[in-house]
């Protein structure tokens, strides 16, 4: 065991203190910014860092370690007692322990998690796009009489004008179950803290209304980014899947089944789960493999191709980013 004091590099301003390093703690005293946030983890009396010892002998500020105290580096991992892997984002209480079934092996990769990432989303996407959807929408239609013949001969024009709520019904649980439920399975393989794990905790209301602010101010690029994915050559059957799209949109929107349900099924159902997904647990997994920005900037494009929107690819991407960066700089997906 190595311990001694320096000066880590941390971005932001404020004071900090010097680090005592050994196998299972570690803890800084930093102050706080808005861009790379740096969470306070030790407390500043006149200027000067203390950290008090807590009854197990770790400083309180060990189990506060900020991963924003580097906007480039990997999460930080420390041994308690137990001999349980922690994982310390700066946000909770104390750091989540590292108890589930797909962490028991120690020293694994950083690029485990970068494939667990995406494979997460990729079982997602097939569950909610493949089986789960299609087959709620065949069971409501089934239980309303219509047989396969029939609705063949409808065609996807006739479906949507006849069964616009069993289509958003469907799509509606199809997220439910298809890409909110595996964030949280996922997540409990990890951890027995879940809801710490996917960042479900309430934020500091001050960087909402900035955050707020911030989607306001990027309005004016994501119109131009519009614009310029419009103009680029795309192949006609990924045109016309996503006109089928944009039509049952406007279907639900014509249907007259009340603004509070089309809310409901239009954004409020879809905003949980694909938080939950992307930002709760893709964003988390890929942060853990290349540090805080690979993890915003990857989660941003995965997001934006996930939506298989492709005359809206480029707006999507820079959502997403900001969305992800959003998470990350006030640790809760509520944002």
């Amino acid at each position: 065991v190595r311990s001694g004091g320096f000066e880590p590099p941390a971005f932001g301003t404020g004071n900090r203190c010097s680090v005592r390093l050994s196998y299972e703690r570690r803890s800084v005293c930093a102050s706080a910014d808005f861009f790379f946030r740096t969470a306070p983890l030790c407390s500043r009396a006149a200027g000067n860092c203390s950290c008090k010892e807590s009854a197990k002998g770790q400083t309180a500020g060990s189990r506060r370690l900020s991963t924003g105290a580097s906007f480039l580096t990997t999460q930080s991992l420390f041994m308690t007692d137990d001999a349980v892997q922690h994982l310390d984002d700066g946000w909770g209480r104390s750091a989540i322990p590292l108890n589930g079934w797909l962490e028991q092996r120690s020293g694994r990769s950083a690029s485990f998690h970068l494939w667990l990432g995406i494979i997460a989303l990729a079982a997602a996407f097939f569950l909610f796009q493949v089986l789960v959807t299609p087959t709620l929408l065949m069971v409501q239609l089934g239980l309303a009489g219509e047989g396969m013949s029939a609705l063949q001969q409808l065609g996807t024009e006739g479906i949507l004008a006849s069964y616009t709520r069993e289509l958003i019904i469907s799509n509606s649980l199809g997220q439910l179950l298809g890409l909110a439920l595996p964030a949280v399975l996922f997540a409990r393989l990890h951890t027995s803290r879940v809801w710490s794990f996917l960042r479900v905790r309430l934020p500091d209301w001050r960087l909402v209304g900035l955050g707020v602010l911030g989607i306001l101010g990027l309005q004016p690029i994501v119109q131009w980014l519009v614009q310029v994915n419009r103009a680029l050559p795309l192949p006609e059957a990924l045109q016309a899947f996503e006109q089928t799209q944009l039509e049952m949109i406007r279907s639900v929107l014509e249907s007259g089944m009340g603004v509070s349900f089309n809310l409901a099924m239009l954004a409020l159902v879809p905003g949980i789960c694909e938080e939950l997904l992307f930002r709760g647990y893709a964003q988390r997994q890929f942060e853990r493999w290349g540090g805080p920005a690979s993890g915003i900037l990857l989660s941003g494009v995965l997001f934006g191709a996930y939506h298989l929107r492709p005359t809206q690819l480029l707006p999507l991407i820079v959502l997403g980013t900001y969305l992800a960066y959003l998470t990350w700089r006030s640790g809760s997906v509520v944002p």
